[in-house]
């Protein structure tokens, strides 16, 4: 019975007031935290929003339309003698999800449970979203690698009942060089995919046309902003940030719990698509053509007369035509402070630099101008960061849009510095109009210490061709801190005047066994220590000296003693606990 209700209420909500008493109803029976929200439906222009919490009001897809249809009350799970994973007939309500873009959903999910933990990104948000957007890619039109078999595009933003965004990537995704479309089986609009985009099936594309792109770039998309989506308040802004309308919000919401009660795949292509969609009577198609102009209608010209006999009158003329009335001339939208802006300007930003795995102390913003030098507030403006190093902005992106204030400033999110060291670029771009950008060179540098020493104060001795009993620790600090992840070097130097490697006494082995004299590549730990690894010593009796180096220039010298078969072992004192320049020793032996 449910079932059957689920789909007179599909075929039958076509007034207003019955699909907001569907999706109330809906809203208390299937998912927290909705019930008493305004559930009116979201038609084009809707002003029941919430803004952004990232300060976007266009969200991922422009506030493009999206289906409105809604899930049956009863779950769609199979019945315990269904195997995991069979295929499922089910009636139109219950169509399970496309096998296909399933799998890209719980790959996406697996994916965030990796690289950003502390979202929780449930799969069927993915799916709801998904279903909402494109009904599932249109049934699960897709090829094997995901990409759908038709482009799924929106109506141009034109901003005739929708938003108005002007084209921002020359009709590379959409195919529209005058205004921007959502694109895909999410429903991105190309401004969005620009910077949210990802590779979710390995092929080194990027491509909102498929599922698996699509899937991934979504689940981050919702995942920005350090969102917790186990937390309600996290999970509805991310919802609202991706369509801000209360009405998405509690769709989404209850679809994402009908697919949490239970679910089924069903092959590529026989999924169901919904039928109605929140722009029906503003535009009725993704891509609305105009409408053929009707033929004129005429007045049917009366019969002619017999000359003579009209009696004296003159022989009525034909009705002309009567055209057509020209239709009505849109008004032209009107300006965007975007259209305002002239260009951008830097805010004064010093010399950016930071340490390997530290963050920037400096921020990076600019100023929207108009031609004559007035600040524009709510421009979105985009930062990216290109180059060579793993640098990020805070949260691991490396692309964030950002809208200007009521000064018309827009600053970045905090730069972290990766690993990998050297120079990098921040560019500073307006979203939606070509404006010279503006460009921030940063650079990272190593991790260094500034103080080194040895933590044991042992004697270091061992017998010819024997092995040293403790192996050497030293701590690297910086600025008084534990100096982790800093590159070391070990050296069994000749003298203290000559730093070259020694060719006899004390040292250590490769992997092979060998004996060398220097070590690269080694770094301290979390607490700024560092073991290395055990020593050995030739048949060569006589006092060696270890120096140890670390980037930033910090220096100990260790002294090695090794003693002649059969001598007693004779107490040398360290020369150089601290990290200051030692004293030449001039006994030192070579």
């Amino acid at each position: 019975m449910s079932a059957h209700f689920g789909r007179r209420l599909r075929k039958g909500a076509a007034s207003t007031a019955v699909a907001a008493a569907a999706v109330a109803a809906l809203s208390a029976s299937q998912a927290s935290g909705v019930a008493g929200e305004d559930n009116r439906p979201a038609t084009a222009g809707a002003t029941n929003s919430v803004p952004d919490a990232a300060g976007a009001t266009a969200g991922a897809t422009g506030n493009s339309p999206y289906y409105t249809d809604l899930p049956p009350l009863k779950s769609p799970a199979p019945g315990p003698s269904v195997p995991v994973g069979t295929p499922v007939s089910r009636g139109d309500a219950e169509a399970g999800i496309p096998a296909t873009v399933l799998d890209a959903y719980q790959k996406a999910a697996a994916e965030l449970r990796t690289s950003k933990p502390g979202c929780n990104m449930p799969w069927q948000l993915l799916a709801a979203i998904g279903n909402v957007e494109s009904g599932q890619a249109r049934g699960g039109q897709v090829d094997a690698d995901g990409t759908t078999l038709h482009r799924i595009l929106g109506p141009q933003l034109d901003g005739n009942g929708f938003a108005l965004i002007p084209d921002t990537d020359g009709g590379a995704y959409d195919g529209n060089s005058s205004y921007d479309q959502a694109v895909g089986p999410m429903q991105f609009i190309p401004s969005t995919w620009a910077w949210a985009g990802r590779d979710g099936n390995g092929d080194g594309k990027k491509d909102p046309n498929n599922i698996y792109d699509a899937a991934l770039a979504a689940g981050h998309y919702l995942c920005r902003n350090d969102w917790d989506l186990s937390r309600e308040a996290d999970l509805h802004s991310a919802i609202l940030s991706y369509n801000n309308s209360q009405d998405y919000l509690a769709l989404v919401l209850n679809w994402m719990e009908y697919y949490r009660k239970g679910t089924h795949t069903v092959p590529d292509g026989t999924g169901g698509v919904p039928e109605h969609r929140s722009d029906q009577g503003t535009h009725s198609t993704p891509s609305p053509s105009p409408r053929p102009t009707q033929p004129p209608t005429t007045k049917p010209a009366p019969r002619p007369h017999k000359p003579g006999g009209d009696g004296g009158h003159e022989t009525p003329k034909p009705t002309p035509p009567t055209p057509d009335p020209k239709p009505p001339v849109p008004p032209t939208p009107p300006g965007t402070p975007t259209d305002l802006v002239d260009h951008l300007t830097g805010t004064g930003t010093g010399k950016l630099t930071a340490r390997a795995g530290d963050a920037f102390t400096e921020r990076i913003g600019v100023r929207a101008e108009t031609k004559v030098g007035k600040s524009v507030a709510k421009v979105r403006i985009r930062f990216t960061v290109t180059g060579d190093t793993d640098a990020t902005f805070a949260g691991g992106e490396t692309v964030a849009t950002v809208a200007t204030d009521a000064k018309g400033v827009a600053l970045a999110p905090p730069l972290q510095a990766g690993e990998k060291t050297g120079d990098f670029k921040v560019t500073a771009a307006v979203v939606g109009r070509q404006v010279k950008g503006v460009d921030y060179t940063a650079t990272v540098t190593e991790r260094v210490a500034d103080s080194l020493a040895r933590t044991g104060i042992t004697p270091l001795t061992c017998p010819a061709g024997g092995e040293f009993a403790e192996q050497v620790q030293l701590k690297a600090t910086y600025r008084g801190a534990a100096a982790d992840q800093v590159a070391v070097t070990a050296t069994l130097v000749k003298s203290l005047l000559d730093a070259t490697a020694n060719d006899k006494g004390p040292y250590f082995k490769d992997a092979a066994g060998k004996p060398v004299r220097s070590l690269t590549g080694l770094r301290t730990d979390a607490k700024g220590l560092l073991t290395l690894p055990k020593l050995y010593a030739d048949d060569t009796a006589g006092t060696f000296l270890l120096r140890v180096t670390t980037a930033g220039g910090a220096t100990v010298t260790v002294p090695l003693t090794v003693e002649a078969a059969g001598s007693p072992a004779v107490p040398t004192p360290d020369p150089s606990a601290s990290s200051g320049s030692p004293t030449p020793d001039p006994s030192a032996s070579s």
